[in-house]
């Protein structure tokens, strides 16, 4: 990980610190593991802690329509219609007990309230728009392929350059890391790792908002939402440093590593939780071995799930794939190419795919809103023309 420091900071620790005026700064621990695990220090021109009201909470936790799946499923997500807000808009697909993997469409910016979701961190994909994201550790501008990462904990606002906004939206019970395969002892990426530390996108300084008044921050706590007004800002931090804080990483500074004959997508890895990896899947040259076959060979993972976001481009080992398309291809059954995707790749030098792939490592359940998306003809859609007698039309 990256040490990181923005705005004043005293130059001890635990020290007394004040403004110019004479004022008090207010010191806050945000960190992880009970004083063990990653941290950063903030300091704000108001206490932290002043709470006027807690609101009753609200069940938020996602609704399994489907508890245990054999299928292949295809989803349609670009299909949810856009909503105003983010939260009310975010709609899940899959879950397990690691994580969960949806979407949202929001038209509108966090202007009203703030937004912390307390014991997951979150990973959002910017499939659609632009804008900055807003936290009490400074703002990170976001834009069209971008891997924002928010650890838990983090108060937050999404404000949008437009209406026209598509994200994916993962949500993990564990920390969302960096592969560890790529890391040295000490945090460092390593030379052969596809991306460093330069790539990462950093929190800026923000202006500290001295302000006292009403704040509401909408909190996600075991799949509860609470409204906490608070007396003050949660951005009045004029200074921080430490370890632990949200950064963004766009995709396309992913750096896809190739060879002679098909590599496995392992190397496509950009991320990693407990029992799940996330990986990226770049434009890049195909395999150069004079008869390599550039398209996936089948496979059949037994130990975990596979789903893939198709964002752009010709997803080569598929046919009828749109951007904002899901696919699940649950653990122990077979998947590879489609019918005549092996062959067309044959001869070709290069792909212009974009896509996220999250791997769970454990069983998948489907949401009633996954269902209501989904194009049912996907799970025969490797069968060969002569043996389609008797099923439904393919996807068009």
């Amino acid at each position: 990980m990256l040490y990181h420091k923005l705005g004043k900071i005293p130059p001890k620790r635990h020290t007394v610190f004040k403004s110019e005026e004479g004022k008090f700064y207010y010191e806050q621990l945000f960190g992880t593991e009970g004083f063990h695990g990653f941290s950063s220090l903030l300091y704000h021109i108001h206490r932290p802690t002043q709470i006027k009201t807690v609101g009753e909470g609200r069940d938020v936790s996602p609704k399994a329509a489907v508890q245990k799946n054999i299928t292949p499923r295809l989803v349609k997500g670009f299909h949810v219609k856009p909503q105003d807000d983010f939260l009310e808009g975010r709609t899940t697909l899959f879950f397990n007990n690691d994580l969960t993997i949806g979407v949202s469409a929001p038209k509108k910016s966090m202007t009203d309230y703030f937004y912390k979701n307390g014991n997951q961190d979150e990973m959002l994909f910017i499939h659609e728009g632009s804008g900055v994201l807003k936290t009490m550790l400074g703002s990170i501008e976001f834009e069209y392929g971008d891997y924002l990462i928010i650890p838990r904990g983090t108060i937050y606002q999404l404000h949008f350059n437009d209406e026209n906004n598509r994200l994916m939206v993962l949500e993990s019970n564990s920390p969302i890391e960096t592969p560890s395969r790529y890391r040295n002892q000490f945090g460092q990426l390593l030379e052969h790792s596809p991306f460093c530390e330069r790539d990462i996108k950093l929190p800026t300084y923000q202006e500290p908002i001295d302000e006292k008044g009403d704040f509401l921050v909408k909190v996600k706590k075991e799949g509860m939402l609470y409204d906490i007004n608070y007396a003050t800002h949660p951005f009045d931090v004029v200074g921080w440093d430490g370890y632990f804080f949200p950064y963004g990483f766009s995709i396309h500074d992913f750096e896809p590593i190739t060879g002679r004959i098909h590599l496995p997508p392992p190397i496509h890895q950009t991320f990693e939780g407990h029992n799940f990896v996330v990986c990226s899947f770049v434009p890049r040259l195909y395999d150069y071995h004079p008869d390599s076959v550039p398209a996936p060979y089948n496979h059949s993972n037994i130990d975990s799930e596979e789903v893939l976001y198709y964002v752009d481009g010709d997803f080569m080992s598929r046919n009828h794939i749109e951007k904002g398309f899901f696919t699940l291809h649950p653990g122990g059954i077979p998947h590879g190419p489609h019918p005549g995707a092996m062959e067309r790749s044959i001869g070709k030098k290069e792909t212009g795919e974009l896509a996220v792939m999250v791997d769970p490592f454990r069983p998948l359940q489907l949401t009633q809103e996954a269902l209501d998306l989904e194009d049912e003809t996907y799970v025969t859609s490797w069968l060969e023309e002569e043996d389609m007698k008797g099923i439904p039309p393919q996807i068009e």
